[in-house]
């Protein structure tokens, strides 16, 4: 009740502005603002006391006036401190002597002045500007959930997107308006939306990423506002008592499911606990905050979430937090092993880039027809998000970090001027996510396959996950191509809620198993997803070797040997092992790029596909049946790919599968070759063979390319 009372009473004042109370304030030499009369206590939010540790070194005079009973003259006493302190903690990502602000800004701070507030991915249809909040009785409509939006609306809605550009807005014109604004809609917030007393779910306004994103904005907002006329005692006793109660629910309530979310609450309790020394629970916040973040990153360095999108995104996280650390002269005691994981997470990033990312260019991510991508689209990332320049960002911060590097140098140069070192061309195995990749080149005419086979149990079933039941698929890049870009993902911003069946039903579509390059039981999809690395070598004739399963179905597991023939082509042998082969069929899957119908050609009679693309950077794919009693046949079909979240990123594409009956037989084994070619397919002729029988602990096959033939043997090590 205590809380209700302070809060009128600053909806009356404070959000009234520069009015009649102006005449009282009396602006000193020092810029300071006094206030000759002191106000009734009962104006001051009595727990900002209680938050406070008033024995913190420069509150002496605070704690005099608290001791004194004076609320008010105390809360003056705090805010003047904090408008003046001089040793304060160093904030890396904030600076207010170079504030500037984007048209985008000014126009999301104008609409906010009429309630209409941006938020992420939503606005009217019918203007096509953001949705307008409601005010009744001076209240204004937080419930506010239009009929044509999804879950992610309210959730968007209460991480309050619009008060950062305001308040750059502020800081560039100076024109108090925008504060009042803000202390306004956020005042209002506070009073319709205390901290609840138990965990909140997705889509209330205390769920963790919500509380998370609101603590990360208030961080720098108090920092924008702080000297303002506006920002009086009263209402800095609100706001700091808020900010307390949003870092006493985060330390309350980590997420249980880990992930970006977690670490976004710990980076935002890191941050808070670490600038605003002053509180009584600081050091508690910044412990929690940094031990959040200490589990984001499996052994291999992939965040455990397996996307890639997220891994960015978390990786960002810990840049920010190292320069928080090192800034603040923390040392290691509070995050000791942030930076180790750091450097083995970039190189995960450098690795999953692609060829052409050095001789590349930046692409307009509204321009749906380029697909110009540096990186792979596995599960949820969206690809759109990572383009050239942002790359190029992260390894230039990768460099900074590490200046030992050489080869973060190499990359943040863009592999030009002799700077750095060109990372190797060696098979990269990240056994724990289940990556694996394999490359000729770094330059824009080389080749690159990347696998992908995760471990995430039954999780990956659920339509949330961010993960796809999509074990062995792969990605191939050749000479400016990507020839199987991964089938990615539609609607990725809504779960759950009243249009959950239709969303999570085109986000199921684009999941499924076949939609993926691998290996399938009775078009079904796979029930688990386990993944494990059996081995890798190399043996004769240059020829690099990864071997790899999964037990996508309580009866049948899928085994794939991938040969990348002297650094030039791939031979693939997969095998489907179990009873459930013997009662129904087993198919292996190929999504192919786009293309018209004379670029990319489905062979039906050939057992497989071709490409003709103009540009020369084709690829003929043929698969072989092992053993004469093994019929195959192939099936065209409709693929389907999305670059990102929105139907105007998503595009069908051609597709087929190769099916092999039900029959008596310990394994389902296919042969398949992808040869690349810099030219045309026309007149290259691929056979090949295996060895009759199934081996358990090894694979012996022969291909051959017009003339020339290799032997493929290899036993798992």
């Amino acid at each position: 009740m205590k809380n209700i009372f302070f809060i009128c009473i600053v909806s009356l004042l404070a959000f009234t502005g520069c009015t009649d109370d102006d005449e009282n304030l009396i602006l000193k030499g020092d810029g300071n603002i006094t206030y000759p009369q002191q106000k009734p206590n009962n104006v001051i939010n009595e727990r900002l006391f209680d938050v406070i540790n008033l024995d913190y070194p420069g509150l002496e005079k605070a704690k005099a006036h608290y001791e004194a009973g004076d609320l008010y003259f105390a809360a003056e006493a705090l805010l003047k401190y904090y408008q003046t302190r001089t040793d304060a903690p160093v904030n890396p990502t904030l600076n207010l002597m170079n504030i500037t602000k984007t048209e985008e800004d000014q126009t999301k701070a104008d609409q906010a002045l009429t309630y209409r507030f941006y938020v992420k991915n939503f606005t009217d249809p019918k203007d096509g500007l953001p949705y307008q909040l409601s005010k009744t009785d001076g209240k204004l409509n937080w419930e506010n959930r239009p009929s044509d939006t999804s879950d992610e609306y309210p959730k968007q809605l209460h991480r309050h997107q619009w008060f950062i550009p305001q308040a750059k807005v502020y800081r560039c014109s100076n024109d108090e308006k925008y504060i009042q604004s803000w202390i306004e809609v956020y005042g209002d917030w506070i009073f319709q939306n205390p901290k609840p007393e138990t965990e909140a779910d997705g889509i209330k306004p205390w769920w963790q990423l919500q509380t998370a994103s609101r603590l990360a904005d208030q961080v720098e907002l108090f920092e924008y506002y702080k000297n303002s006329i506006n920002f009086t005692p009263e209402w800095f006793s609100i706001f700091m008592t808020s900010f307390a109660d949003h870092c006493d629910y985060l330390t309350q309530y980590p997420y249980k499911e880990g992930g970006n979310i977690l670490a976004t609450q710990g980076s935002a309790l890191a941050f808070a606990g670490t600038l605003y020394p002053e509180f009584k629970d600081s050091k508690k916040w910044a412990e929690t905050g940094f031990n959040y973040i200490g589990n984001q990153f499996l052994e291999d360095g992939m965040h455990h979430e397996l996307d890639l999108s997220y891994h960015i995104d978390v990786v960002n996280t810990c840049y920010k937090l190292i320069k928080l650390i090192d800034a603040n002269d923390l040392g290691d005691k509070l995050a000791p092993d942030i930076k180790s994981s750091l450097q083995k997470a970039a190189d995960i990033i450098m690795q999953f880039t692609f060829p052409n990312y050095c001789e590349g260019t930046n692409f307009d991510v509204k321009d749906y027809n380029n697909k110009n991508f540096y990186v792979p689209g596995f599960n949820d990332t969206r690809q759109v998000s990572w383009n050239r320049s942002v790359l190029n960002n992260n390894f230039k911060r990768f460099a900074e970090l590490f200046p030992d590097n050489e080869e973060f140098k190499y990359m943040a140069a863009y592999g030009k001027n002799n700077i750095g070192a060109c990372p190797d061309i060696e098979p990269k195995i990240f056994p724990n996510s289940g990556y694996y990749i394999l490359r000729n080149g770094w330059e824009k005419t080389s080749t690159m396959m990347i696998l992908s086979n995760n471990n995430s149990g039954s999780t990956v079933l659920q339509p949330w996950s961010h993960n796809q039941p999509d074990n062995g698929t792969f990605e191939l890049y050749y000479n400016g191509r990507n020839f199987f870009p991964d089938s990615g993902v539609r609607d990725y911003y809504t779960y759950s809620g009243s249009d959950a069946s239709t969303v999570n039903a085109r986000r199921a579509e684009f999941r499924q198993s076949k939609m993926h390059n691998t290996l399938i039981l009775g078009g079904e999809n796979y029930t688990k997803t386990q993944g494990k690395y059996l081995s890798a070598g190399k043996i004769e004739n240059n020829t690099e070797v990864v071997v790899f399963e999964n037990p996508g179905y309580s009866n049948l597991t899928h085994r794939r040997y991938i040969f990348f023939v002297e650094k030039k082509f791939f031979v693939i042998v997969d095998e489907g092992i179990g009873e459930g082969t013997k009662t129904k069929p087993v198919s292996i899957h190929f999504n192919l790029c786009e293309g018209t119908n004379n670029e990319v050609i489905i062979d039906k009679d050939e057992k497989g596909a071709h490409t003709n693309f103009a540009s020369g950077s084709n690829i003929l794919v043929r698969t072989i049946a092992t053993n004469d009693n093994d019929n195959i046949s192939l099936t065209k079909t409709t693929g389907k790919v999305s670059y990102n979240t929105i139907a105007e990123l998503s595009f069908n594409r051609p597709a087929y599968y190769i099916d092999m009956a039900a029959g008596k037989r310990d394994a389902a084994r296919f042969l398949t070759v992808i040869y690349p070619v810099d030219g045309s397919t026309d007149g290259i002729n691929i056979t090949g063979s295996m060895k009759q029988e199934y081996d358990a602990n090894g694979v012996s096959c022969s291909v051959a390319v017009g003339d020339k033939t290799y032997s493929l043997n290899y036993q798992i090590q």
